[in-house]
């Protein structure tokens, strides 16, 4: 299941028996958790019927014990483990799976990691009709501006693609930082209401002007002015503007710009291109632009001046040049 599928079924008030929730993302992890914990249960019947558990305190045993209760006139108990990764006897789960409470939605928050689907507990909880197993991938950075429009939108309220692809560049792809800057911001606004670029500016101290997502812009248009008033602004500010963040939103631009040059005779639908590259379809304009500017040969040119860059700002080849200055040596031999 999705989590999206996993979220509708929880407001209808459709409950499995386990639900077993693993990987390396704890944001769509600590949702449904919190989901569970607020929609199983009303308010007055969980201090009898709603127990949390932690991982480093407790066995297996423990757990199946308290889950095999019956609850206190009400309809469910809820037994939810938090850090089940710290289980050392998950083993002993392999009883529960076949022989569950029915009167019980047992919920284990396996965070920070995968389990290992070879042995046998995780392999029938997986394949288990009475259990909900589900992995929280990360979300790879491309995908994280289609994302925030998304989390926006079952907020009920709409981001622009720009501001989406602001707070995706700036605050990378932490899901619970980006959800909690735009919780804040929807707070600002009407119900329905749109996240704008001078809302995200004022109100997260993200320069809606000053931002690798802007200094790439420029350098898609060649606009030299603008270009020299980004890496100043850089240059002067080097904790909000790490280079290795820079390089790195550039080296994916123009490793997706020379793709471009290869498949657009193959690829001529815009939004097959778009899948293709990984993008949302509003910044096709971007490639469109770019190619214009930079052809394929200048493309892997500039690809080889990043990796070079991006050594350098290791420490590799590097005689105690500031980051500033690197920046601004990359920059003039990509435009020139």
């Amino acid at each position: 299941m999705t989590f999206e599928d996993i979220v509708k079924d929880i407001k209808a008030k459709k409950f499995k028996s386990i639900y077993f929730l693993n990987g390396e993302e704890p944001f769509f992890i600590d949702r449904i958790t919190d989901l569970i914990e607020n929609e199983v249960l009303p308010e007055e019947e969980k201090a009898f019927n709603q127990t949390v558990l932690y991982g480093n305190d407790i066995s297996m045993t423990t757990v199946t014990d308290t889950a095999r209760r019956f609850p206190m006139m009400s309809q469910y108990q809820v037994v939810v483990v938090k850090e089940a990764q710290n289980i050392r006897d998950f083993d002993n789960l392999l009883p529960y799976i076949d022989h569950f409470q029915p009167t019980t939605v047992l919920l284990f928050a396996y965070k920070n990691k995968k389990a290992d689907k070879r042995k046998n507990v995780f392999k029938k909880l997986s394949s288990s009709p009475n259990c909900v197993y589900f992995e929280s991938n990360k979300l790879y950075d491309n995908k994280i501006p289609d994302w925030i429009i998304s989390y926006c939108k079952s907020k009920a309220y709409s981001i622009t693609p720009k501001a989406a692809g602001i707070l995706a560049e700036s605050l990378g792809t932490d899901l619970s930082r980006v959800a909690n800057e735009i919780d804040k911001l929807t707070l600002l606004l009407p119900a329905g209401g749109e996240i704008k670029e001078n809302l995200v500016e004022e109100h997260t101290g993200i320069s809606k002007d000053f931002n690798t997502f802007e200094l790439q812009a420029a350098l898609i248009r060649k606009d030299y002015l603008k270009v020299n008033r980004i890496v100043n602004y850089f240059e002067a500010n080097p904790k909000n503007n790490p280079l290795v963040l820079t390089i790195a939103t550039l080296f994916k631009y123009f490793l997706n710009l020379l793709t471009y040059h290869y498949q657009k005779k193959s690829t001529p639908n815009t939004q097959e291109m778009a899948r293709l590259l990984g993008i949302n379809a509003f910044f096709m304009k971007d490639y469109l632009e770019g190619a214009r500017m930079y052809n394929a040969m200048k493309c892997a040119n500039i690809i080889s001046l990043l990796r070079e860059y991006d050594m350098k700002s290791k420490g590799v080849g590097n005689a105690n040049i500031s980051d500033g200055q690197l920046l601004k040596e990359l920059i003039f031999k990509i435009m020139h």
